[in-house]
């Protein structure tokens, strides 16, 4: 065997390698992306203060396995109803790349990022006489409301009083950023609520820009929320 002969040998044998690894890589990102863990963008600020326009943030999926989603969780979720126009889909072929490794969030997914506030039984309401919300009869002081804002304030358009029971297997999220968020308040009936099996998982770290990082934990007014009640049918949100 030449010299010549030797060389392309190991170039092929080379570039074999190379598509295995990187098919192997690929595989393991998808299965990251699907099962573990998704970076999601947040580009606006119905989530102020605690997230900010521009963060990237790290979602866990790990959570769904072992529990349900618990008031106080910041979640993302699929779009449950007509809450955002269809988003077009990404022609750069960087990002639909960093889609498929869970770098970047989908490009054709609608996908929304608020706070748990009442879970499946829960009676949620505002707001008592200090303008704050109750939940099962409990009064939250929340930690996490923009400062800007009061904990009832509500987008126009959108319900600044409300007194709902949250269906089984639903959720009622709102955001942070309570003037600006349009969140379960803006919609009617079944629509108003969230699926928890529309739920992609649950924000645990801000990991950009790196002046932010921070972890995301839930904030401990939701542990001393009394136990839940049973189920009722879902009356109009409106």
């Amino acid at each position: 065997m030449t010299q010549i002969q030797t060389t392309r040998k190991r170039r092929g044998r080379w570039y074999v390698e190379l598509v295995i690894i990187l098919v192997i890589a690929m595989a393991i990102a998808a299965f990251v992306r699907a099962y573990v863990a998704q970076a999601f963008f947040i580009p606006s600020s119905s989530m102020e203060q605690t997230l900010q326009e521009n963060d990237r943030i790290l979602v866990s999926k790990v959570g769904l396995w072992f529990g349900s989603v618990q008031r106080g969780d910041i979640v993302v979720f699929r779009d449950p109803g007509s809450w955002l126009a269809a988003p077009p889909e990404s022609a750069n072929p960087i990002r639909r790349a960093l889609e498929f490794v869970g770098v970047a969030p989908s490009s054709t997914e609608g996908d929304l990022v608020k706070r748990v506030i009442g879970v499946g039984g829960d009676e949620v309401k505002c707001c008592d006489s200090k303008g704050r919300i109750v939940v099962n009869g409990h009064s939250l002081d929340e930690p996490t409301v923009d400062p800007a804002d009061s904990p009832g304030d509500a987008p126009a358009g959108c319900q600044a009083t409300f007194d709902i029971s949250v269906p089984m297997g639903y959720l009622w999220v709102m955001g942070d950023h309570r003037s600006v968020s349009e969140d379960s308040r803006c919609h009617d009936g079944l629509d108003a609520f969230v699926p928890e099996d529309d739920v992609v998982g649950r924000a645990v770290l801000i990991f950009l820009p790196t002046n932010r990082w921070a972890t995301l934990g839930r904030p401990s007014v939701y542990a001393d929320l009394p136990p839940l009640t049973s189920g009722t049918s879902p009356p109009p949100a409106g």
